[in-house]
């Protein structure tokens, strides 16, 4: 089952880039959040979209949004990668496909990537975007931004 805008984002807790606990639920009432999730560490569309999530990371939280990334990659992978590049959001580790499962991100090219997919969650913690595209990476950001500017 895929979410769909106007549903509430579920209940999750994974493992962060420096292998803290994060649950989602303890975001919720506090803040919008983007939630992110990518392919894989390291490959070249994923680090130009977490490149581009990092380069206007201020625009995000100047909004009262924060970001956070979802990958299958293990917390090595991640805390690599979030100090290669220097990223000042949270990179969160579903290794099981369990949370990619609870939003229903589907794999796509042929079923041999996992989907690349950004959802906008309100304070509130209800879904107010859903924004799917394999290969346009930088348009997650500006539809994200888009999104959050209309609803201050």
């Amino acid at each position: 089952m895929s979410l769909k805008i106007g549903d509430r984002v579920p209940s999750f807790t994974l493992k962060d880039q420096n292998g803290n606990d994060f649950s989602i639920t303890d975001h919720i009432g506090k803040k919008a959040l983007v939630i992110f999730f990518y392919p894989k560490d390291f490959t070249p569309g994923c680090t130009k979209e977490v490149c581009s999530f990092r380069d206007q990371y201020e625009d995000f939280t100047d909004l009262g949004a924060e970001v956070i990334g979802i990958s299958g990659d293990g917390k090595s992978s991640h805390e690599k990668f979030a100090k290669k590049y220097n990223l000042p959001f949270t990179l969160l580790s579903d290794i099981n496909k369990e949370v990619r499962a609870l939003f229903g991100v589907k794999a796509s090219l042929l079923g041999l990537l996992p989907g690349r997919v950004t959802y906008v969650v309100d304070k509130h913690g209800i879904v107010q975007l859903i924004f799917e595209n394999q290969f346009g990476a930088e348009k997650h950001i500006t539809e994200s931004l888009a999104i959050l500017k209309e609803q201050k």
